[in-house]
C-alpha cells in the first residue's frame, strides 16, 4: 500500500552568496561570504519540505556532497513523518567518519526540511507546533565587527539601537586586551546604562587571559562573556567562569547533545547557545533546550534568526535570540520582524521561511 508521506527525492542546492562588507572575528578572520546550502525534501503526495545550514564560507560543497552521496541515498523510500526516527538513523549511518561536524550540518539541512513539512501537515506555524510558549522572543544584534575601527564600531551599534534593538553585542579580540576594554566603555557610554550588553571572543584567550578579561569587563554590566577559549576545554570554562566571576555563554560551536551536556556540567556555562544549523536541526536544537531546562538555564541562539525565531518563541526558558550579520533573512519574503525590542515569530504553517529564489539564483553554484 502507497504511503503518500514517502520521500521520493532529495534536492540539494549550493549558494555562494557576499557579505555586504568584509567582516572579522578573533579566530576565523576575515569573512567575505557565506555559504548556504538548501534541501528540498520531496513527498509522493507532492509536499515539498525545505531546510538549510549556512557556513562563514568554508565546507558548503562539502556538506552538499555529503547529502547527495550519503543521506538522499538512505532517504529515499523513507517515511518523511518520523522525523526523530529517521534524526537518530542519519547520525548513525554518516557516525563514524563524521560525528559532529560537517555531519551535523549536512542532517541539520535535512531535519530542517522535514520538520518544515511537519508543519505544514498540521497546518500550524513552527513555533506553536513547538510549544507555543510565546509569538515572540527576546533579541539582540551583533555584528562580526573585530575590524572595524572605533568610529565604525559606534556608529554599527547606533544603527541598532535606532532599529529598535533593547540589547546589543560586540566582538572582542584584539591584539591589546586593553583595547578590548577601551571600546566596550565607549560603546557601554553611546549605548547607555539600560541597554543589554554581550561580548564575545570568538575562542581567542588562554585561560589566564579570559580570566583576566572577565575581571577587566566587570564595571560595564555585561550580560555574558561569549566564547572566551577553545570549545573543547570544558574545565577550562569551569576556572573562566569560577574566578572570573562573569556568565559564560557558549555553544555555536559544539555540535552535538553530549559536547553540550559536558559544557553544562563540567564547564558551569550560563547561556547555552545551540544553532539549528548545526546541532542536527530542529531535532537536534530541541535536544539541548531540553537538557538545558532540566539543568533550569536559559536558551540562547546563534546564526539564523529567521529560524530561531520560531524555536525561541516556542519554549518557556528562551533568553535572547541573536540577529546575526550573515544576512540569511535578506533573501526570503520575510525578513525579521521586530516589535518593542523582541523578534515576532512568522504565522505561516511550515518554518515560515520561503526563500525568494529569484534574489538567490545570481549566486547558485555547483557541489
Amino acid at each position: 500500500m502507497s504511503n503518500k508521506r514517502t520521500i521520493v527525492d532529495v534536492v540539494t542546492e549550493y549558494y555562494l552568496i557576499p557579505l555586504p562588507e568584509k567582516m572579522g572575528d578573533a579566530k576565523h578572520g576575515i569573512h567575505t561570504h557565506f555559504e548556504l546550502p538548501i534541501v528540498k525534501v520531496i513527498l509522493e503526495c507532492g509536499s515539498v519540505g525545505v531546510g538549510y545550514t549556512y557556513t562563514g564560507g568554508i565546507g558548503g560543497r562539502s556538506i552538499c556532497n555529503m547529502i547527495e552521496h550519503d543521506l538522499k541515498p538512505f532517504l529515499i523510500g523513507k517515511d518523511a513523518s518520523c522525523v526523530e526516527k529517521l534524526w537518530e538513523e542519519m547520525n548513525w549511518k554518516v557516525h563514524y567518519v563524521g560525528r559532529g561536524g560537517i555531519a551535523s550540518f549536512a542532517i541539520s539541512a535535512i531535519d530542517i526540511a522535514l520538520w518544515d513539512l511537519r508543519a505544514k501537515k498540521a497546518d500550524e506555524p513552527l513555533w506553536k507546533l513547538l510549544g507555543g510558549s510565546s509569538n515572540s522572543t527576546k533579541a539582540y544584534a551583533g555584528a562580526i565587527d573585530l575590524n572595524f575601527p572605533m568610529e565604525k564600531l559606534l556608529q554599527n551599534i547606533q544603527s541598532y539601537l535606532d532599529s529598535g534593538f533593547h540589547a546589543v553585542k560586540i566582538k572582542l579580540g584584539q591584539e591589546r586586551l586593553e583595547e578590548d576594554i577601551e571600546r566596550v566603555a565607549a560603546v557601554r557610554k553611546l549605548i547607555g546604562p539600560d541597554i543589554v550588553f554581550m561580548v564575545d571572543a570568538n575562542m581567542k584567550w588562554s585561560i589566564e587571559t579570559a580570566i583576566k578579561a572577565a575581571k577587566l569587563l566587570k564595571p560595564y554590566n555585561i550580560l555574558w562573556l561569549e566564547e572566551p577559549t577553545i570549545p573543547d576545554d570544558y574545565d577550562g570554562y569551569r576556572r573562566i567562569s569560577k574566578e572570573g566571576g562573569m556568565a559564560i555563554a557558549a555553544g555555536e560551536n559544539l555540535h552535538t547533545v553530549y559536547e553540550f551536556q559536558n559544557m553544562i556540567s563540567r564547564g558551569n556555562i550560563d547561556f547555552p547557545q545551540p544553532d539549528a544549523s548545526n546541532i542536527g536541526g530542529i531535532t537536534g536544537w530541541l535536544k539541548v533546550a531540553q537538557l538545558a531546562y532540566a539543568h533550569n538555564l536559559p536558551v540562547c541562539t546563534h546564526g539564523m534568526q529567521e529560524l530561531h525565531v520560531s524555536l525561541m518563541s516556542a519554549i518557556p526558558h528562551a533568553s535572547y535570540l541573536e540577529v546575526h550579520s550573515f544576512p540569511i533573512d535578506k533573501y526570503t519574503t520575510r525578513p525579521l520582524i521586530l516589535d518593542n525590542g523582541r523578534a515576532v515569530s512568522p504565522d505561516t504553517p511550515g518554518t515560515g521561511i520561503e526563500f525568494r529564489w529569484e534574489l538567490l539564483s545570481e549566486f547558485k553554484s555547483s557541489f
